[in-house]
């Protein structure tokens, strides 16, 4: 098990903030160029420290990724609130998405999740597999509210709330992609608008 390996870890240690600042590293950097010299000094841990706290270099990666994916869930479940319009979910999905891809020091760093993982996916399986978990996990919430909105009638009987689902999940995808590519918050908060009227029909 990954957690009898993480032993000796320093007085006070805050595995989460560590994980939390390792994250920025990764998002900047990406995995590969992220060396364990930028973790050290991101995490105030030495290098020894960070093996015995987290493993390897992509231990402690899929401990980021893991961080990103749960946030992420709750933010997904949130916006994804019943008592709403279905219409209103959606926007709010995209709204708090652009807020998270947009930021970063020297130019909008998208989704950490679509932006690293998906580059690591094919030479790491167990990133890939995470991945892979992530974005069903996000298709299957969004159908779930699609399927609540056909049975309240929000949207027509003959839906595909799966296809749709998957379909929503792509537009937040090429948001984060256009996103770190420079588009503006406009282009991007227009593209969202677009997206909420393909599944839901015009307003």
């Amino acid at each position: 098990m990954k957690n009898e390996r993480k032993r000796g870890r320093p007085r006070a240690f805050d595995a989460d903030a560590a994980i939390g600042k390792a994250r920025e590293v990764f998002w900047d950097r990406g995995f590969s160029a992220a060396s364990l010299d930028n973790l050290s000094a991101a995490t105030s841990l030495n290098r020894p420290s960070l093996y015995n706290a987290f493993g390897d270099k992509e231990d402690l990666y899929l401990d980021a990724l893991e961080g990103y994916r749960a946030d992420s869930m709750v933010a997904l479940e949130d916006a994804l609130d019943p008592d709403l319009p279905v219409r209103e979910n959606l926007s709010r999905i995209y709204a708090s998405a652009l807020e998270i891809y947009l930021h970063g020091d020297q130019a909008a760093r998208g989704c950490f999740l679509i932006s690293t993982a998906t580059v690591e996916a094919i030479r790491h399986k167990r990133v890939r597999e995470l991945l892979g978990r992530s974005l069903a996990d996000f298709d299957g919430a969004i159908e779930k509210r699609l399927l609540l909105a056909v049975e309240q009638g929000e949207l027509r009987k003959d839906t595909h709330p799966r296809s749709l689902a998957r379909l929503a999940s792509a537009i937040m995808h090429s948001l984060a992609v256009r996103a770190r590519a420079g588009d503006s918050r406009e282009a991007l908060e227009a593209l969202a608008r677009s997206g909420v009227e393909l599944i839901c029909g015009p307003a």
